[in-house]
């Protein structure tokens, strides 16, 4: 059986907390955890966290991930914290920001789980599409935005949606990968 591998976007100004525990949650239960990013055409960028400033070193483009390599992938996960506001910068604001279209790339695969927390919504922004009649939870800062983009909000930690799963706050991260986890069968 091959190993099941979980996408988890990255940027400066993560949530360490957060992502120290998909490292080792996600290894401990034998997924693979693939933190992908945009590289501006490097071969590596080593981003801050916010609250630490630790270092994490990322060499993996999600620009690069194929529709054959998606398919391959059981879930995509938007972070918490101001990742996703870095991520939907884009220089052509005709276009969609990368990362946004690989999420919505993502949407239109229903084998493959998405987990938003917190204010990863954001980058669901330029495509409001992706999750308007969808029921979800994000941070409470964000819960305008929410229904602004159509979504059915719900004051819950974490909120199951068919193939979206949300959670509140990156404080909430245990319960996002947990329920990813078991929508995936990794426990």
């Amino acid at each position: 059986m091959t190993q099941k591998t979980v996408a988890i976007l990255i940027e400066s100004d993560f949530y360490e907390h957060e992502i120290w525990y998909y490292q080792f949650r996600f290894q401990e239960s034998n997924v693979k955890a693939r933190f992908v990013s945009r590289l501006w055409g490097q071969e590596r960028i080593t981003f801050k966290g916010h609250e630490h400033q630790a270092p994490f070193e990322c060499n993996d483009s999600f620009e690069s991930i194929s529709d054959a390599e998606l398919d391959t992938l059981s879930a995509v996960i938007v972070p918490s914290g101001m990742v996703s506001d870095r991520l939907r910068y884009t220089e052509d604001l005709a276009k969609i920001p990368p990362a946004t279209d690989f999420l919505a790339r993502a949407f239109a695969r229903p084998n493959v789980i998405k987990g938003i927390i917190c204010h990863g919504l954001w980058l669901a922004a330029p495509r409001t599409d992706l999750i308007k009649g969808r029921t979800l939870t994000c941070h409470p800062n964000l819960h305008g935005d929410a229904i602004a983009y159509g979504a059915n909000f719900v004051d819950k930690d974490v909120v199951e949606d068919g193939d979206l799963i949300t959670a509140r706050t990156g404080g909430h991260a245990h319960l996002l990968a947990r329920a990813v986890l078991q929508r995936i069968g990794a426990v």
